[in-house]
């Protein structure tokens, strides 16, 4: 019996190495971790989404990209990775929580949706002539007027968190939750403590017209999100915080190491 060439593991999404490894299921996760950041955080008091919106060029209109996206009225995702693949699963999200409110005459829930979206992507790792979905999405909702928020991997895998975070920036954004995080803080305080930790991953090369901010609050409140003012009231305490010129030093490090991340943009 021939061997599988080496290569062959590569291309094809439906074969393991000998390692048991899937590597299209690696680099689709690859493509997310190049990805914009997205945070988000579960307080008593309700879920919040945010983004910072890598703007690779000053000629683009910074609204014309859109990262986070209302699934149903108690829904919202925020999206790292291929954004093209974002929208594809976010219409899909959308057409089955309208199912549902026509099948059975009540709002889908947040563990429904993101379990069908995982089994969605799931299916694109185990036949051939297709590729696995280059995107993470975070999904947040309420539901029995509790907050959820999920985490879908390109793999299909799903898992809850109170805080996470996905895209470029996660390591740092992970540790700052890790010290900072409570589940008992208010949702404005955790719409701030998103931002910081934004803040921090961008090493100080921050732009509140770029950012992106979609809450839900307990008791229920339909998805929305934070207009630019809202934002920037947001981004001025940061400021406070760290005053702009303390940060000159690390802004012009971060300039230097424009990373291949803003060439290979997911706008």
């Amino acid at each position: 019996m021939r061997e599988m060439a080496p290569q062959m593991y590569d291309r094809a999404s439906t074969v393991f190495s000998p390692d048991g490894r899937l590597y299209q299921v690696e680099y689709a996760r690859e493509a997310v971790k190049r990805g914009t950041t997205a945070v988000g955080l579960k307080v008593k008091t309700g879920v919040v989404l945010l983004v910072d919106k890598r703007v690779s060029s000053r000629l683009i209109e910074a609204a014309s990209i859109e990262k986070i996206f209302q699934v149903d009225d108690h829904i919202g995702a925020a999206t790292s990775g291929l954004v093209a693949d974002a929208r594809a699963l976010i219409d899909r999200a959308r057409v089955e929580a309208q199912i549902n409110r026509v099948s059975y005459d009540e709002p889908i829930g947040v563990e429904v949706i993101s379990k069908k979206i995982c089994d969605h992507k799931q299916t694109f790792t185990q036949y051939g002539g297709t590729r696995p979905y280059g995107t993470s999405l975070l999904i947040a909702g309420v539901e029995d007027n509790k907050p959820r928020l999920f985490e879908t991997d390109p793999s299909g895998a799903l898992l809850e968190y109170k805080a996470t975070a996905i895209g470029a920036g996660r390591v740092p954004v992970i540790e700052m939750f890790e010290a900072q995080y409570d589940e008992n803080m208010d949702l404005n305080d955790a719409i701030f403590l998103g931002i910081e930790a934004l803040y921090k991953a961008a090493d100080g090369k921050f732009d509140p017209m770029t950012l992106e901010v979609g809450l839900i609050a307990v008791p229920f409140e339909k998805f929305r999100k934070l207009t630019a003012d809202e934002v920037t009231r947001f981004a001025d305490k940061i400021y406070e915080k760290y005053p702009k010129n303390d940060d000159k030093e690390d802004a012009e490090k971060s300039c230097k190491k424009k990373t291949d991340a803003d060439e290979d943009s997911d706008i």
